[in-house]
């Protein structure tokens, strides 16, 4: 079994809201990344899609997205990213899900030898400080990453591998630590997978390794809508 990861589809498969406004890289892009699929996941494998999924403001115009892969091998486990927007409830967004779909929030789920968590996140600071009401964002984010590996532990097992899904990158540019990257560490968990940055000017390298966890950026603008192989 292979895990895999690919954010910030951003799919507007029934509305207009063309993505390739935003430069060459997202023109037939959900094409490559179907190409992409096909060509590497195997039926037993696994993909992790870390937010910003659809555009749709509906859950019903977010499930006909969804199902747009739903026909592709492996099982995919989605997190909510912050355009998001038809992502209400946890139960309501399971209870639309295609099959071998698993959305996670402040939770955690298990496949085989591997244990999923994770939460969205927010903005980790440059400069040591945010505003006022990012900071409540901030800290209520970082309880949610507590009670997801809270979540992890309860269904982990001996020799089990921890993998942890976020939105937003979990450090700052000058990875300095953070209350998310201090969690991380201390659970265990040995990988990272997250979003949210796009563009040549997103000051962040695809793939580093800090305090023995390896972070994985997968916005697929970034990675040429080719899913990156994570385990």
């Amino acid at each position: 079994m292979s895990v895999w990861a690919i954010s910030d589809l951003h799919l507007s498969l029934n509305c207009e809201k063309p993505m390739n406004i935003f430069g060459q890289v997202w023109e037939n892009y959900v094409e490559e990344i179907r190409d992409s699929w096909l060509k590497n996941v195997k039926e037993n494998d696994i993909v992790l899609i870390s937010g910003d999924i659809s555009w749709a403001m509906k859950l019903e115009d977010a499930k006909k997205d969804l199902e747009y892969f739903s026909d592709m091998p492996g099982k995919k486990i989605i997190l909510r990213g912050n355009h998001d927007y038809w992502w209400k409830s946890i139960s309501a967004v399971r209870s639309i899900l295609p099959h071998n779909f698993f959305a996670i929030q402040n939770d955690a789920i298990k496949i085989d030898d591997i244990v999923f968590f994770g939460t969205r996140g927010w903005t980790v600071s440059e400069r040591g400080s945010l505003k006022p009401e990012d900071q409540k964002i901030f800290d209520r984010e970082t309880i949610r990453l507590t009670l997801a590996i809270s979540e992890a532990k309860k269904i982990m097992t001996e020799n089990d591998k921890l993998v942890c899904l976020m939105h937003y990158p979990p450090v700052n540019s000058k990875r300095e630590d953070s209350p998310f990257s201090d969690l991380i560490e201390k659970s265990g968990a040995k990988i990272v997978v997250y979003g949210h940055l796009h563009g040549n000017d997103c000051r962040s390298e695809k793939i580093f390794e800090k305090n023995g966890v390896k972070y994985f950026l997968t916005s697929c603008d970034l990675i040429k809508n080719n899913l990156v192989n994570i385990l």
